[in-house]
């Protein structure tokens, strides 16, 4: 799982891995992992995707053995409605946007990707709706629109979204990822919005849709 250094200061932590054939130089693939995860935990779902840069970040916060994005406030203490910690989440959207600005004028690419998981997809698609313009296209997996963000009137022009739902999943409803969908297409994006017969993880059908909507971005 080992990767290189950036020649830039970065506020992340994060392993990097350049593309493995120059037809990938153009693109960075920006990787954002779940609660209680590191950067390392998706880079086997990137191993399936077509040659890019590869910056898979880690979470501001220690959780446990691993990291979080932010803190849940839960009102009644209901999982299914939790929404991220406002002063953890503008955190953490602050210090990815600005990793990923730096780190994609520092590689000099053309396209900007964003893909996440659970925390990481909520992450990304807050991400989107804040600077529609600095990406070129998002993959969020297991995760809702934010509260604060579902109320934003941004223009999301036809930006190409790819939502990934669990059936069973107990952690984040399929309910909450198909309103998202539905929010992200009022906002103006190009929605794919897929659901399976899976948990709170991702699917073997799901990476290949991942992987099939990816090389076509």
């Amino acid at each position: 799982m080992s990767g290189q250094t950036l020649d830039v200061e970065l506020p992340l932590e994060y392993v990097y891995r350049p593309p493995a054939e120059a037809v990938g130089d153009d693109t960075l693939v920006v990787v954002l992992h779940g609660r209680g995860a590191d950067e390392t935990d998706l880079l086997p779902v990137t191993d399936h995707l077509p040659p890019a840069h590869v910056l898979s970040l880690r979470a501001p916060a220690r959780l446990m053995g691993g990291y979080t994005w932010y803190e849940l406030d839960m009102p009644d203490g209901d999982l299914h409605r939790s929404q991220p910690h406002a002063g953890d989440f503008r955190r953490s959207l602050d210090h990815a946007a600005e990793t990923t600005a730096t780190a994609s004028e520092a590689l000099d690419v053309d396209t900007v990707g964003l893909l996440g998981f659970s925390q990481g997809s909520i992450t990304s698609t807050a991400l989107l709706v804040e600077s529609p313009a600095s990406y070129d296209w998002v993959v969020g997996l297991h995760g809702y629109l934010a509260a604060s963000h579902a109320e934003s009137e941004a223009d999301l022009d036809d930006t190409p979204v790819f939502l990934g739902a669990g059936r069973a999943d107990q952690v984040i409803p399929e309910s909450r990822v198909a309103a998202a969908a539905d929010r992200l297409r009022e906002m103006g994006a190009a929605v794919t919005y897929e659901a399976y017969d899976t948990g709170h993880g991702i699917a073997q059908e799901e990476l290949a849709d991942v992987v099939a909507f990816v090389e076509t971005q």
